[in-house]
């Protein structure tokens, strides 16, 4: 195979509305947040695929329930990568904000960015311009999805906005592969806070259009979310005046109280 091959990145479903994604290039495979074994291997059979690594996001059952499965049930010396701080069953390799993870098959370099927010020690996967990734990629996890975010188990609105940030700072390009299918209700969600974005409005449609297909949403960009998202769009005009309706307060000096306002009002939406 040839080392320049391009990768593939494919939604394997799994439980309601989980996506494990296959990174591969035809012959080896990646697998991200698997929290069922049965599908993965399903997929690695149909498509004549080797697991060569488990990329691990967060601690959450459904997103590491499946590992010790697969490495029993393909019985190799397979690494996986989490984050650092938690104890992971299975994982082999603890990374932290910087780290650079260099795999050789399937050929792709990624870099770790540590984003609390969803869990404490929740981690992403970026990406970056390769000669065989013809967009940079970034593997989020539970911490952005398409029109929204993750709900905050452990971390505070400021992690959550910081996080986000470093998203923001992203290329326009980047392809978001999150890992639940949310994104009709977080555009319902979304509507609320913006229902006058026409970005967002035409969002809904296409997305509309996408399920009623049977075809994920994902993946979505950091330019597409720039525009549409309200949790990345919090230091808007109209966003940070429905935070301020919906709590009745005249004061939300930072995008984190605005996200703040706006995360409390999803949970209860």
């Amino acid at each position: 195979m040839d080392k320049n091959t391009l990768l593939q990145v494919w939604p394997i479903p799994a439980f309601d509305d989980n996506y494990i994604w296959c990174i591969h290039d035809g012959s080896a495979a990646l697998v991200v947040d698997p929290g069922d074994c049965a599908p993965v291997l399903e997929y690695l059979r149909l498509k004549n695929l080797t697991l060569k690594g488990i990329l691990i996001t967060h601690h959450h059952a459904d997103h590491t329930g499946g590992i010790l499965h697969l490495l029993k049930a393909l019985g190799a010396d397979i690494p996986v990568w989490g984050p650092v701080g938690e104890n992971i069953p299975g994982r082999t390799v603890a990374v932290m904000q910087d780290d650079k993870i260099e795999i050789a098959s399937p050929r792709i370099s990624l870099k770790v960015f540590e984003v609390p927010g969803h869990t404490l020690s929740h981690i992403s996967y970026f990406a970056n311009m390769q000669a065989n990734v013809v967009e940079p990629m970034l593997f989020c996890g539970d911490t952005l999805f398409a029109s929204g975010c993750g709900r905050l188990f452990e971390g505070t609105p400021t992690q959550m906005s910081e996080s986000l940030a470093k998203f923001a700072a992203l290329p326009k390009n980047t392809l978001v592969y999150c890992t639940h299918e949310y994104t009709l209700s977080n555009i319902r969600f979304a509507l609320a806070v913006e229902p006058n974005n026409l970005n967002l409005l035409s969002w809904d449609e296409q997305a509309k259009s996408l399920r009623e297909q049977g075809l994920p949403t994902l993946p979505t960009t950091i330019g597409q979310e720039l525009q549409v998202n309200p949790f990345m769009r919090c230091d808007q005009a109209e966003v940070t005046a429905m935070a301020k309706e919906v709590s009745e307060q005249d004061n939300l000096p930072t995008a984190a109280h605005v996200l703040a306002v706006i995360r409390a009002w999803k949970d209860r939406f």
